[in-house]
This record gives structure tokens, sequence and C-alpha cells, in this order.
């Protein structure tokens, strides 16, 4: 079978620029998805399970590198996870980033010679996946997503170090319920939960909603206490009793104070270690 690719960007003409100059380049290669934006890359990834995939870094919702760390998180068991090619515009601290990760990337606008020569790396990346034994396909396929997960997380924590002091974290947290403006110390809260355009906060004996993203609130929060598990949920450290792994080797957290079992992605099963 040919090779499967999808390539998520928002902007179209550079979108239907890729894919005709791919088609040039490696016309075996099937383009079974166009993705405008970070969401339908990570639903048509899980939906049609691709061999590649060329995500654009900035795109509307998800980003690329986000899009990417759900996929890692959602991916099936046994499925040989997809190899990622990120399309950036062109920033020096990125590229030491993509180099340090080992993650192939294009500079926007495409120059052929570069994208042949990513296709040459992707080529090579298949034939010797290819050429393994399906035997050895399964038992390197969930060593392969943690190879991928590794590199994310070295992308993820990339960030360009900012001139200005970063504000202390939030001890408070004052949430809107119709007129009365609730204050809840943050050392109350068990985990946060994203709903969408709010985060649910729960506590040992009640929930509230904040009108805020996760994405928004993860900043003003201490991270040496808060640590995110999920790309959906941030736990706080001391409220966790134990982590149990189940039969199929993932992790789920049993909390101080509530009967919730909070799942742990292969994005943060690295907190998890025992001494």
């Amino acid at each position: 079978m040919n090779p499967t690719a999808l390539i998520a960007e928002d902007e179209s003409l550079l979108a239907e620029g890729l894919r005709q100059e791919l088609a040039r380049l490696w016309p075996e290669l099937q383009i079974v998805a166009m993705a405008p934006h970070g969401q339908a890359a990570l639903d048509a990834a899980l939906r049609l399970l691709p061999d590649i995939c060329f995500l654009d870094i900035r795109m509307p919702g998800l980003s690329g590198l986000e899009a990417a760390q759900a996929m890692a998180e959602d991916w099936p068991q046994g499925q040989p996870f997809p190899l990622l090619v990120f399309v950036t515009a062109y920033d020096q601290y990125a590229l030491q980033a993509f180099e340090r990760a080992a993650v192939d990337y294009v500079l926007k606008p495409v120059q052929p010679e570069r994208l042949a020569l990513s296709c040459e790396r992707l080529q090579a990346a298949l034939a010797l996946r290819k050429a393994s034994a399906p035997a050895e396909v399964d038992n390197k396929g969930e060593e392969k997503i943690n190879q991928a997960v590794e590199q994310l997380r070295l992308l993820l924590g990339a960030a360009v170090p900012s001139a200005a002091a970063a504000p202390p974290p939030l001890r408070l947290l004052q949430i809107a319920q119709g007129s009365v403006i609730q204050m809840l110390p943050v050392d109350e809260v068990l985990y946060f939960e994203a709903a969408d355009k709010y985060v649910r906060v729960l506590t040992a004996g009640k929930e509230h909603l904040m009108r805020i993203s996760l994405r928004e609130l993860l900043p003003q929060l201490d991270t040496t206490r808060f640590w995110q598990i999920h790309r959906s949920v941030v736990v706080r450290s001391d409220a966790i009793d134990r982590a149990v792994r189940d039969e199929a080797g993932k992790l789920n957290l049993h909390l101080h104070g509530s009967k919730d079992r909070l799942a742990v992605s292969r994005m943060y099963a690295h907190l998890f270690k025992g001494m």
C-alpha cells in the first residue's frame, strides 16, 4: 500500500502549495486529509491513522505541537505512530528546539530542496519500519510512541525565555457565581479540568466553573505543586494518594478526599517513578 499523509495548515494557499510539491517530489504519497486547524488535524489523524503528519506550528485553536501532543495521548495501542514534520516560519530559537528534539521541520515558504530532503528522510524511516518483522513492529509500537512523546516533551518545554519577571503564582481564585464572587484558596483545589472555554475546579466537597481556559490558567499556577497529567487535567500534587498502573500499563491517580480517578496520559507518565 502507498504511504499516507495528513497536511494541517490554516492558510489554504500554503496547504495547496505543499500538497502539489509533495505530489511532484513523492507521487506515491497519498494525501488523505487537509486540515484547516489543529482540532481538525487531531480528529482526522485519529480516524485515518496516517503514516505521516505535516503540521503547521501556528494554527487556530490547537497549535501543531498541541495537536501532536493530543495524538500521542489518544493514539490507539498497537498502531504505528505517524512520523511528524512541523511546518514553521523562520525562528532560530524554534529551529534549535526542533534540532535538539530530533524532529524534522520545513520552513515557510516551503523550499523544494528542503522538502525533498525531508521526503528522503521520511522514505528511509518508512522503509525501515516496513522491513521490520510484524512481531517486531508490534513490540516496538509503544516504544516508538514513547520516543515521539519524549521529542514532543522537549519541544513543549522549549519556551522562549522572557525578560519580564513572572508574576507570583495564584494563591486565591476569584470565581464568579452570578452576582457573587467566591473566594477559593488554591490549597483547597484537588484538580482542574478543561471544559471547552471554561475550567472545572474540583475541591473535596464542591465543583466550581471558571470563565477561563486551562491554557490561560496554567501559567498562573505553581507548577511545582500543580502537575499537568493530561492536556485537559491539572492536579494538585499533594492531593494525590497513589498512582495505580492497570493491566494495560496505564496510570490512574487516586486522590485524598475524592472518589474520582484521574487518568495519566503518555505525555506525563514520566512524573510518576517509584523510588
